[in-house]
């Protein structure tokens, strides 16, 4: 590959690094072109963006990059995928998906999600438990909500108490 070739390439990939929030490095080794085109149509479906890149020249695209990715130095081994996402967890919920229904699975490098980095395949519940922002913001609005559904729920309750004492008496009176 020539020089200006792979800075090219290096280029693309910092400014994909910059476009996506949260990226996962994933070892497809072992895995068949059948098996690799499926988890591309998977990516496609959950809207995630895979990239297979060269270790060396997604380490220099690391390195240029604002943000410190030394953790993820060690990983870049083997046949590599880049999985570039908005959500952080969706491509986690995917591995996992692989991991619980076939044999050869993509395996789960590290990850850098949320601003935080994952190494390790051992992470990848870790991963899966992070919220998206939707996530979080139904859980603020249900967390708002409950005190006023439980004043609701009161109101009712002594509704129902006031009528079932005013429906004795009236029994009572005949």
């Amino acid at each position: 590959m020539k020089k200006e070739v792979k800075d090219t390439i290096i280029v693309e990939l910092g400014e994909k690094l910059k476009e996506y929030p949260h990226f996962y490095l994933v070892d497809v080794t072992g895995m068949n072109a059948a098996d690799t085109s499926e988890l591309r149509r998977n990516c496609f479906k959950k809207e995630i963006k895979m990239v297979v890149v060269k270790n060396k020249l997604l380490h220099k695209a690391l390195e240029a990059n604002d943000v410190d990715f030394e953790p993820l130095y060690g990983t870049l081994k083997g046949s590599t995928a880049l999985l570039f996402c908005n959500v952080a967890n969706v491509p986690a919920k995917m591995l996992k998906e692989y991991k619980d229904k076939k044999a050869v699975v993509p395996a789960l490098k590290a990850a850098y999600a949320e601003e935080g980095i994952f190494v390790g395949a051992d992470k990848l519940d870790e991963l899966c438990a992070i919220k998206s922002k939707n996530e979080l913001i139904a859980d603020i609005v249900a967390m708002l909500q409950a005190p006023a559904q439980g004043v609701i729920s009161a109101l009712e309750s002594g509704a129902n108490t006031i009528h079932g004492v005013l429906e004795t008496l009236s029994e009572r009176a005949e």
